[in-house]
C-alpha cells in the first residue's frame, strides 16, 4: 500500500511535469519556424490590401498628370478647364464623410466593391470621351466614389491591435507611393502612342477590375477583425463576408445580438459622427487642416520658385519631386521603430514631425543655395510622410475605431477643404514673393504646432503604459 501510495503520489509530479511538455512542444515549434494557420491569413490579407493600395495609385497616377492636355485637346478653354478639374475635389469633399459612414453601416468589403466598381467605371467613360461633356460626365462617378484607399485604411484600423495601426498604416501608404511613382512613368510612355491616352484609360479601368476581383475572391470569412481599443483579438472569429461592421463590433463570444435596422444604424454613425466633431476631435481635424495647407503651399510653386529664386529648370524640379516622393514612400517603413521609440504615443511624433516640418518650410523659404533646398525637400518628405499618418492614428485613437470609417472621411473632407483654399492662398502669397506660399505654410504649421501643445493633456497621454498591460 506504501508502494502504492508512494506510486500514486509520484504520479502527480509526472502528471504535473508532464503538463508543460506540450507547451515546450509548442515553442519549440514556434522557434522552429512552424507558421500558424491565423497569423499567415492575418499576413495575407495584409498583404493583400497592399497589393490593392498599390494598383489604385498606379492606375490613377497613369492618367492624372494626362488630364489636363487632353480637356485641352477636346477644345476646352482654360476657364472651363479649371471648373471641370475643380468639380473632382467639390465632389470629394461632400462625399469622403458619407461613403465612410455608409462603409461603417454596409461594411467594408460591400463598400469597396462599388466604390471601385464605379471609379472603373468613370475611368472607362473617361477613355471614350470625345467632348468636354463626356470628360465630365466621366469626373462625377469617379469624384463620388474614388475612396478606396479610405476605406482600405479603415478596414486596416479593424483588422490590426492599436499599437500595431501606426506601422501597419505606413506599411501601407509605402505600398501605395509606390504605385503613383511609377504609374506617371508608364503613362507618360503610353501616351506617346497612337490614342496613347485611350489606352492608359483602358488599362486604368482594367486595374481597377482586378481590384474589384481581388476584394470579392478573397475569403473574407476566415479574418479576424481586431478589438482596436484594446489592442486584444476578439476570441471567436467574425466573418467579414454578409455582416455590417456594427454586427461585427456587437458581435461577443456569446453575444445573441441582432443587427440594427439600417436607418438606426445610420442615424446612430451620423450622431456619433457629430458628437465627435463638436468635441475635442475638432482640434485635430483642425490641425490636419493647417498641416494639409502648410504642405500644400510649399508644393503650389514649388518648380516656379526654383526657377525663379535659382534659374533651376522644370526637369530638375521635377526629378527633385520624384526623389522626394521616393524618400515619402520609404518613410513609411521606418515608423514602427520610430513608435516605439516614443512609446507608440502618436501625439507626441506628431507635434515633433510638425515642428520639424515648420522648421524645415522656414528654412526653404529663407535658402540661399540648392544645397539647403535639397536639405530641406529630403527632409520634409520624411516630416510629411510621418505626420500623414500620425495624424490618421491620432484621429481613430481619440474617436474611436467602431466608426473608423467615418472618421476616416472626415479627415479625407478636411484635406478637401485645404485643396480648395490653398490655390487661393498660394496666389494671394506668390503676389508678394516667390517665397510667399512656403512662408505661409511655416506659419500655418506653427499654429499647428501651438494648438497641439496647448490640448496636448487633452489627448497626448502616454500610451505605452496601456500597451504593456496587454
Amino acid at each position: 500500500m506504501e508502494t502504492g501510495g508512494r506510486r500514486g503520489q509520484g504520479s502527480a509530479p509526472g502528471l504535473a511535469s508532464a503538463t508543460p511538455e506540450p507547451q515546450q512542444e509548442q515553442r519549440t515549434g514556434a522557434e522552429a519556424g512552424v507558421p500558424d494557420p491565423g497569423a499567415l491569413r492575418d499576413r495575407s490579407f495584409l498583404l493583400f490590401l497592399y497589393l490593392m493600395g498599390f494598383l489604385d495609385l498606379f492606375g490613377v497616377s497613369m492618367v492624372v498628370p494626362l488630364l489636363s492636355l487632353h480637356i485641352k485637346s477636346l477644345g476646352a478653354s482654360p476657364t472651363v478647364a479649371g471648373i471641370v478639374g475643380s468639380s473632382y475635389g467639390i465632389l470629394q469633399l461632400f462625399s469622403s464623410t458619407l461613403v465612410g459612414c455608409w462603409s461603417d453601416v454596409i461594411g467594408r468589403r460591400a463598400s469597396l466593391l462599388v466604390c471601385i466598381l464605379f471609379s472603373a467605371l468613370g475611368y472607362l467613360i473617361l477613355g471614350a470621351s470625345t467632348n468636354v461633356f463626356l470628360f465630365a460626365l466621366a469626373r462625377i462617378p469617379v469624384g463620388i466614389f474614388k475612396h478606396t484607399l479610405s476605406i482600405s485604411r479603415a478596414l486596416l484600423s479593424d483588422l490590426v491591435a492599436e499599437k500595431e495601426r501606426p506601422l501597419v498604416m505606413g506599411q501601407f501608404n509605402t505600398a501605395s507611393s509606390v504605385g503613383f511613382i511609377l504609374g506617371p512613368m508608364v503613362g507618360g510612355y503610353l501616351t506617346e502612342l497612337d490614342d496613347g491616352f485611350y489606352i492608359t484609360c483602358f488599362i486604368c479601368f482594367s486595374v481597377f477590375i482586378l481590384n474589384a476581383g481581388l476584394v470579392w475572391l478573397f475569403p473574407w470569412s476566415e479574418i479576424k477583425v481586431s478589438n482596436t481599443k484594446n489592442g486584444l483579438r476578439l476570441s471567436k472569429n467574425h466573418g467579414l463576408l454578409g455582416k455590417t461592421d456594427y454586427e461585427v463590433q456587437e458581435a461577443g463570444p456569446t453575444s445573441g445580438r441582432t443587427a440594427r435596422p439600417p436607418r438606426m444604424a445610420v442615424l446612430s454613425t451620423l450622431q456619433v459622427m457629430k458628437g465627435l466633431i463638436f468635441s475635442e476631435m475638432w482640434e485635430i481635424f483642425l490641425v490636419r487642416l493647417l498641416m494639409a495647407v502648410a504642405v500644400m503651399l510649399y508644393y503650389s510653386n514649388f518648380v516656379l520658385a526654383l526657377e525663379e529664386r535659382f534659374k533651376v529648370s522644370p526637369k530638375t524640379a521635377g526629378y527633385l519631386i520624384s526623389y522626394s516622393s521616393a524618400l515619402g514612400a520609404l518613410a513609411g517603413l521606418a515608423l514602427g521603430p520610430l513608435m516605439r521609440l516614443y512609446g507608440h504615443n502618436s501625439h507626441r511624433v506628431l507635434l515633433h514631425s510638425s515642428t520639424l516640418t515648420f522648421l524645415l518650410l522656414l528654412l526653404f523659404s529663407t535658402a540661399r543655395t540648392m544645397a539647403a533646398v535639397i536639405l530641406s525637400s529630403t527632409l520634409l518628405s520624411f516630416s510629411t510622410a510621418i505626420g500623414r499618418t500620425c495624424i490618421t492614428d491620432l484621429q481613430l485613437t481619440v474617436g474611436g475605431a467602431q466608426a473608423s470609417g467615418t472618421l476616416i472621411g472626415v479627415g479625407q473632407s478636411v484635406t478637401a477643404v485645404g485643396r480648395v483654399i490653398a490655390p487661393l492662398l498660394s496666389g494671394v502669397a506668390q503676389e508678394v514673393s516667390p517665397c510667399g506660399p512656403p512662408s505661409l505654410g511655416a506659419a500655418l504649421a506653427l499654429v499647428a504646432v501651438f494648438i497641439m501643445s496647448l490640448n496636448k493633456p487633452h489627448y497626448g497621454g502616454d500610451r505605452s503604459d496601456q500597451l504593456k498591460s496587454e
